[in-house]
């Protein structure tokens, strides 16, 4: 990776506009064009750098007031194999494993999904429960809408290593 690469991860992380063509600004921000900006994300995805190149929606925006985290207790052996059940719902937007705290807290696979109304998050939940007989679980509902942030230029993702700065927000998860 070169600085040029550094820049359109910071750029791109920034949000791109809804045209026809995105990459314009940020090809025309850098003196290069679209097509090399566009080649070097597909250039980043497939190396790993970039694992995934998507839309951010805010569900409440679309009618979906209902937003849970649940909170899976899984035996440590079942984890993957009930990751992967649950991630194959299309209501699930999110599934992740987090490292628990003995005693404190036994929860250790998380799922978000969002519906239009809690009931319908109850009985996705309650279906995901007998497909995975898993039945110790909480369900959060968020009570507001806040900001939701990525890795900045501050992050170890995206610095090369002599800047880098330990992001505490990803120590102890890992995405199923």
């Amino acid at each position: 990776m070169d600085e040029v690469d550094y820049k359109i991860l910071f750029e791109t992380n920034k949000g791109l506009l809804l045209t026809a063509e995105p990459f314009n600004e940020i090809a025309a921000q850098l003196g290069i064009t679209p097509q090399e900006v566009i080649a070097r994300l597909v250039k980043l995805r497939d190396s790993g750098v970039i694992r995934r190149f998507g839309a951010s929606i805010k569900p409440n925006d679309l009618g979906f007031s209902a937003n849970a985290l649940v909170a899976w207790k899984v035996p440590e052996n079942r984890v993957q194999d009930v990751g992967s059940c649950l991630s194959k719902y299309q209501e699930v937007t999110h599934c992740y494993e987090r490292k628990t705290i003995a005693g404190k807290w036994e929860y250790n696979l998380y799922t978000v999904m969002h519906a239009r109304k809690r009931e319908a998050i109850e009985q996705l939940v309650n279906s995901l429960s007998e497909a995975t007989a898993v039945n110790d679980y909480l369900i959060l509902y968020s009570t507001r809408d806040l900001k939701k942030a990525y890795a900045r230029s501050t992050s170890t993702v995206l610095l090369p290593a002599e800047a880098s700065v330990p992001s505490e927000n990803l120590r102890g998860t890992r995405e199923i």
